[in-house]
């Protein structure tokens, strides 16, 4: 299994759970990770300091290391450069990112490492992110590009001939991790606890036109990786506070009310009924 990721971090916050639960069952889990990061910001006010912000793309890749070691997978950067997000960027709003950001690299040449990635590591199934990235960011998006371009590419002895053999994942999903009906259900069972939910400010003001509940195809049963899930993001000291948001709902609680990480599957050369429990449903390895 491969997981396209834009930045460190990003492997811990979508799909880490199931990423642990399939290596607790022997299978080889790879990320592949777009960008270092580098003009990240630091989200964890603890971590706010100027000897932070001097080395933030050797502190983002020393975080990435502890968290792949937390999730029991290899890690592969595809060499790109962080492309930012300026205030009020979207894709038509027609604001300049640096030039040598990773969503402005050539779509074919921004291909190239991961298709030689794929070809290397053979995976059988490969997820990342949806259309939209999952949210506006311009190396989230590039990256649904990049992957896509990569998963018809791997395949085609034509494309990209010095990048190796050819190979073809079998099966490639959207990752969909913020879906209204979890956050819903979440939000729900903490004000029935008494709590009060780090949810309820999302559940109103965000634009849930673009919410995917409904292409869920795929809900992978892994709650008992919730706290695996958790050690990796706390890894990523820099972006993660470990007294907030993330860490909110009790674990106990997301466990009873919503133990699975969902997706999308888009594409598969293998039969497959869904709705599906397995990303690796139908694949005989």
């Amino acid at each position: 299994m491969m997981a396209v990721h834009a930045h460190p971090d990003d492997e811990s916050s979508k799909g880490a759970a199931t990423m642990a639960r399939y290596v607790s069952e022997g299978a080889e889990v790879m990320v592949a990770t777009c960008t270092g990061g580098e003009r990240g910001s630091v989200l964890n006010a603890k971590m706010d300091q100027p000897e932070v912000w001097e080395n933030l793309t050797e502190i983002r890749s020393q975080e990435m290391d502890r968290a792949r070691e937390i999730l029991g997978v290899s890690q592969a950067w595809l060499g790109w450069i962080d492309s930012g997000l300026p205030d009020g960027w979207l894709p038509e709003a027609g604001i300049d990112l640096p030039g040598d950001a990773f969503y402005n690299v050539p779509l074919q040449e921004a291909a190239a490492p991961l298709v030689e990635l794929i070809r290397s590591f053979k995976p059988h199934v490969i997820t990342t992110y949806a259309e939209d990235g999952g949210y506006p960011h311009p190396d989230h998006i590039r990256t649904h590009d990049v992957t896509m371009a990569a998963w018809a590419a791997a395949g085609d002895e034509k494309a990209y001939p010095a990048a190796g053999e050819p190979w073809q994942p079998q099966k490639l999903y959207f990752e969909i991790s913020f879906g209204r009906k979890r956050m819903q259900a979440l939000h729900d069972a903490m004000l029935a606890e008494g709590l009060e939910s780090p949810y309820a400010e999302w559940l109103e003001s965000r634009d849930w036109a673009r919410d995917k509940s409904h292409r869920v195809t795929t809900m992978v049963q892994v709650g008992e990786f919730f706290s695996v899930r958790d050690d990796a993001l706390r890894a990523h000291a820099t972006q993660i506070d470990p007294d907030g948001r993330w860490f909110t709902v009790p674990l106990e609680l997301q466990q009873k009310v919503w133990p699975w990480e969902s997706y999308e599957l888009v594409e598969s050369q293998v039969p497959t009924t869904l709705p599906e429990d397995d990303l690796f449903a139908g694949i005989k390895v």
